[in-house]
């Protein structure tokens, strides 16, 4: 086909980028469109967000060559400890306890600022050759062939990839519907500093109005990701530094000692999302735009990478046979490969959070003594600790080391 690009991809936050240099590896000419100013997606202060990247996800990006850039500021998790419990009250004696030692991989994942690992793509990005970037464009129209932006200009393209989030526009001009429902919670996300070191630790806190993440930065800095009702969430973030650290307190306690925010606080409602159909013609969609879960298990990005380097594999596979990448049946192949790793995930963070953000004392009974049971149990035990590090199911050639 005589196109200006070989692959559009819509949306640039961190799939988008990722997909564009997996493809160039390949050969492909990749346009990146992205409404955020240059400036803007540079910015390298800290803001407080960070990423749980699974070992599978880490692997990717060597792959890549994006994790020299970022290893030197990265937290390897070398355990992770689910309790369940009350704010104020303390954890339930009944825990899970995963340790990295118990597989032969290496740590389970490592923890990594927004700000590095967004740099060190749109820096692999300036260095492609292979990759357009547009920064500050707006997709308005879109065909089988390629998109129109606000700027009057039209890109042709053989196929245009959906990487711009839940409320996806490319799904919604490819009549892609969308199923799903909101939770009541909202999601509190923060870092703060600590006096004491976390050894490498991540928690997992279930209390009844929502789950506290508490997840190791570099230093003795850790990440938050808070899940109160929407109300309560209102109300805290509508709080000073002061008593928003008092308001935490009883949830996250004094196992690191004193505790102060870094950066800014952010919130985002808790919603489930799944597209009803993950491909139409000439289009895919991968991460959020494809499926956006709770971040219960923390698993949102870590699934959207897996459908970047699943459709890298789908496409090169493709390519090497002389297929049209675009074609019905070759995008089949990738939505089939995705589909039910997905609608997995979506199940299984819907089911947790359920079973967990509640107060009801026979669940409560029921979940602890599960936790019980799966920590006493060391090949189940070694199964989920696999599972948290992406190391099960149908892996794609990225993510194999």
């Amino acid at each position: 086909m005589n196109t200006d690009t070989d692959i559009a991809i819509v949306g640039g936050g961190l799939n988008g980028p990722t997909l564009a240099l997996a493809l160039a590896d390949l050969g492909l000419r990749v346009t990146i469109i992205d409404t955020l100013p240059a400036p803007t997606r540079s910015f390298e202060d800290f803001d407080g967000r960070s990423y749980a990247l699974a070992l599978a996800s880490m692997r990717l990006f060597k792959n890549i060559g994006v994790w020299t850039d970022v290893a030197d500021h990265t937290q390897p998790m070398l355990e992770i400890k689910v309790t369940d419990g009350r704010a104020g009250e303390g954890p339930s004696p009944w825990m899970l306890h995963f340790d990295h030692a118990e597989i032969e991989e290496g740590p389970m994942g490592y923890m990594c600022e927004d700000r590095f690992l967004r740099q060190a793509l749109l820096t692999g990005m300036d260095r492609e050759d292979r990759i357009t970037q547009l920064s500050g464009e707006t997709v308005v129209a879109q065909t089988a062939g390629g998109v129109t932006l606000a700027s009057g200009k039209t890109l042709t393209a053989q196929l245009v990839i959906g990487a711009d989030g839940r409320s996806s526009g490319t799904a919604e001009r490819a009549g892609i519907k969308r199923t799903g429902w909101g939770y009541g919670q909202t999601a509190i996300v923060c870092a703060l500093e600590h006096k004491k070191p976390h050894g490498g630790i991540a928690h997992q806190f279930f209390m009844p109005t929502g789950p506290l993440a508490i997840l190791p930065l570099p230093g003795n800095r850790c990440s938050i990701v808070w899940s109160e009702t929407d109300a309560r969430a209102a109300e805290i973030m509508g709080m000073n530094d002061a008593d928003f650290l008092d308001a935490l307190r009883p949830a996250f306690g004094d196992f690191l000692g004193e505790i102060s925010l870094t950066g800014k606080r952010f919130s985002y409602p808790l919603n489930l999302t799944l597209a009803n159909r993950f491909i139409a013609d000439r289009v895919a969609l991968i991460g959020d735009a494809a499926h956006g879960v709770h971040p219960i298990a923390g698993q949102g990005l870590n699934a959207g990478l897996r459908d970047v380097a699943a459709l890298v594999d789908v496409i090169s596979d493709a390519k090497k046979r002389g297929e049209d990448i675009s074609s019905p049946a070759v995008l089949a192949r990738y939505e089939q490969w995705r589909r039910f790793d997905t609608a997995t995930l979506a199940v299984a963070t819907d089911t947790f959070n359920r079973l967990f953000s509640n107060d009801n004392p026979l669940l409560r009974a029921v979940r602890d003594v599960g936790m019980g049971v799966i920590n006493a149990t060391p090949n189940l035990r070694r199964k989920f600790i696999r599972e948290a590090a992406g190391l099960t199911g149908d892996l794609p050639s990225l993510m194999k080391g």
